[in-house]
């Protein structure tokens, strides 16, 4: 297999960040979720029938869960400071189409970059479902190893999802919150000695998995917070615009299909047959981008609504490519991406059998 360095890839061209595309791709995703909005409200106080408008929801949810997608695409793009030319803009932006999905950008930012320098090494860095390798699943009981199947099939995505953008946020919050008030209690009732007074103003120390992404310190807490509280009125106001009952429901569906929509890329895109799964002595930043990122070959209307993430060997190579320059990098080196994954959309189901790390012979396996 010949090796490809990162210095034979053309990338700089395709570096340059441009405000206004970037300002006409947050305008063309924000405006019509408003727009959607604002039918959804006139098809509900339309005197049709609960037939015809059970009709009409249908491609109401479609487009807002793709736009969902897009805005979260679009935040993916802010974390890696790649969408506008100066930080500032990513961060105001990117913590905007936050709120949309109900995610505090910064921490997911933070986590999402340590996937991108840890990708393929599979000793560090387990993927999106936290792999086990084939000696601690052999380690499991039956029970346990049947519990693993279940909680790693595709049809986990949608419960998976719902509790990624609805409940995690929320639960990450009320979590750090108890974990501080039972810290303050002990420190005032029992008397905690005067040096570990400090342990309270710990903030990393206040989460364990799967909440360990949130609030590991003060920056990170504050926009924990303010997501919640700003997500929260809008949920509220929402409900009291459309009914309780029927946004919450409707919104949950739309938020749990566009998480699973965006689980299944990111798995499909580092979990597939004779991906490069390394352990770290034998791992390569640039294999690991180009051997253990999938590219995905969809219609380009679906493209459009994840950003051009399908593109995703050049996007490891450099994060900092803007999406609406990934096409272009990705077409100028085709010649040198032969040896990376093409997945049509027919093959995607396939993926989910692989959910074993041979550590030993270092490829992922599916179960027998």
């Amino acid at each position: 297999m010949l090796k490809v360095n990162r210095n034979d890839f053309l990338i700089k061209p395709f570096l340059k960040r441009d405000n206004f595309r970037a300002f006409y791709q947050i305008i063309c995703t924000i405006l019509p979720i408003i727009s959607i909005w604002l039918i959804l409200y006139q098809i509900i106080i339309h005197p049709f029938s609960l037939l015809t408008k059970g009709f009409l929801l249908i491609p109401i949810i479609c487009l807002l869960t793709l736009f969902s997608s897009r805005t979260f695409s679009l935040m993916h793009d802010c974390g890696h400071n790649s969408l506008f030319t100066k930080r500032k803009l990513n961060r105001f932006f990117g913590f905007l189409l936050g709120l949309v999905n109900g995610i505090p950008q910064k921490s997911w930012s933070i986590d999402h970059a340590f996937h991108h320098r840890n990708n393929g090494n599979w000793q560090i860095y387990k993927g999106p479902i936290d792999v086990l390798s084939l000696d601690d699943y052999n380690s499991l009981s039956k029970r346990e190893q049947f519990f693993y199947k279940v909680s790693r099939n595709w049809i986990m995505l949608f419960p998976g999802g719902f509790y990624y953008l609805v409940l995690k946020p929320r639960l990450g919050l009320i979590i750090i919150i108890f974990n501080f008030t039972l810290d303050l209690v002990k420190e005032t009732f029992f008397k905690i000695k005067n040096k570990e007074i400090s342990k309270l103003l710990v903030i990393n120390s206040r989460f364990k998995p799967p909440f360990s992404d949130y609030g590991n310190n003060f920056s990170e807490l504050f926009e924990l917070i303010v997501n919640n509280i700003v997500v929260i009125l809008g949920w509220i106001f929402m409900c009291k615009w459309f009914g309780l009952v029927f946004f919450l429901s409707f919104y949950s569906i739309v938020l749990t299909l566009s998480a699973a929509i965006l689980i299944c890329v990111f798995f499909v895109q580092h979990n597939y047959k004779d991906s490069y799964a390394k352990n770290t002595k034998n791992w390569d930043i640039v294999d690991g981008a180009i051997l253990g990122s999938s590219n995905l070959d969809i219609p380009n209307w679906l493209n459009w609504f994840l950003a051009d993430i399908s593109f995703h060997s050049i996007h490891h190579l450099s994060e900092r490519i803007p999406n609406y320059n990934l096409r272009d990098c990705h077409n100028a080196n085709i010649h040198l991406l032969h040896q990376s994954k093409f997945l049509k959309l027919s093959e995607l189901s396939n993926c989910f059998k692989y959910i074993i790390w041979d550590n030993k012979n270092e490829k992922l396996i599916p179960i027998n």
